[in-house]
């Protein structure tokens, strides 16, 4: 009887959406009243103004970038295609980009723990109900907000191998050779990483404090009221609660330690001998000082598999640590 009623109610509603003035019958037979048509419209007309974007600047590009990958292209010159020649060169003609391959993988290695457990201790540590914990997380999130140029210059001051306040800091503690940070090919890329490090941190502190607030305080007075140790109340407790968390971190901070650019170029230039090389520096160059416009596009398309290749591997195992039912 209540399957009768659904299919008369259903037939009724039919007859009814046909009976309405303007009603529109679709292929599949399901029938739009005028209202209806209008209001479909209208949200096609809002949200086409995003999809051109997306065409036009994300899109259209990315498909020309793929393109251009397997073409040689000085902007001068018609260009030329070369199939997989420019993905072949990488690693059999250009010995820089295993240089810079290598550095980036190093880069990535140690920044990406290093900004992930740093950032999580700072977050437990200001996540209690303290005086001036506003004023503290205020502090480590300025570098996230200030100007990437302006904190490269200053960190080339504290750097300085003869005026730095590092190094005078080092000689006062008894270092008689403190490294020359900038100029060794050997503490050049450690530095990047320090500075990399102090930067990031902020903004994955925020990320990891929105995540420990989160989790219901339930939970802690039942643990210590079982007698849990402090210990056990972070290993049982907050690591599982804070697991997607924790997994959003990773994910956006390997992405972006890939892609480290900005200060490789403002404080070392890559350099010395290439020992602060990085694969996006490397993709800027020989786009916009060597004009191989082919061979950098083949270069970005490369990165991007890379990180297309980790981030899925992320996902995929995801479901063995992250909990999102607790």
């Amino acid at each position: 009887m209540a399957a009768a009623g659904k299919e008369t109610s259903g037939r009724a509603a039919g007859v009814l959406a046909t009976r309405e003035p303007g009603a529109v019958r679709t292929k599949r037979g399901v029938k739009y009243s005028a209202i209806a048509v209008r209001e479909i419209l209208a949200g096609y007309g809002f949200l086409t103004p995003n999809l051109v974007g997306f065409l036009v600047f994300t899109f259209l590009p990315v498909l020309a970038a793929l393109l251009l990958s397997f073409t040689e292209w000085d902007l001068l010159r018609p260009i030329k295609w070369v199939g997989l020649e420019n993905y072949i060169r990488m690693f059999t003609r250009d010995p820089t980009f295993i240089r810079v391959l290598k550095n980036t993988t190093l880069f990535v290695l140690v920044t990406v723990p290093a900004r992930m457990v740093l950032a999580l201790m700072v977050a437990l540590a200001l996540n209690q109900s303290l005086r001036g914990t506003t004023f503290f997380r205020t502090a480590f999130f300025m570098p996230v907000v200030s100007s990437t140029v302006a904190i490269a210059l200053v960190w080339q001051w504290i750097f300085h191998a003869d005026f730095g306040p590092l190094n005078s800091i080092l000689w006062m503690l008894g270092v008689s050779h403190p490294p020359n940070w900038l100029t060794s090919t050997q503490w050049a890329l450690p530095a990047l990483m320090i500075v990399s490090v102090w930067q990031g941190l902020g903004f994955n502190m925020v990320i990891f404090l929105a995540g420990l607030q989160g989790i219901p305080e339930q939970l802690y007075e039942a643990a210590r009221i079982d007698g849990a140790s402090g210990w056990q109340q972070f290993w049982r407790i907050t690591l599982p609660m804070l697991s997607p968390t924790t997994f959003f971190v990773l994910i956006i901070t390997t992405i972006s330690s890939f892609q480290v650019f900005d200060l490789a170029v403002i404080m070392t230039e890559g350099g010395p001998a290439n020992a602060t090389n990085t694969v996006v520096y490397h993709i800027y160059r020989n786009a916009f000082q060597f004009f191989r416009m082919g061979y950098a596009a083949a270069l970005a398309w490369l990165l991007f598999l890379v990180l297309f290749v980790i981030t899925l591997v992320q996902f995929r195992y995801q479901k063995h640590w992250v909990n999102y039912d607790l």
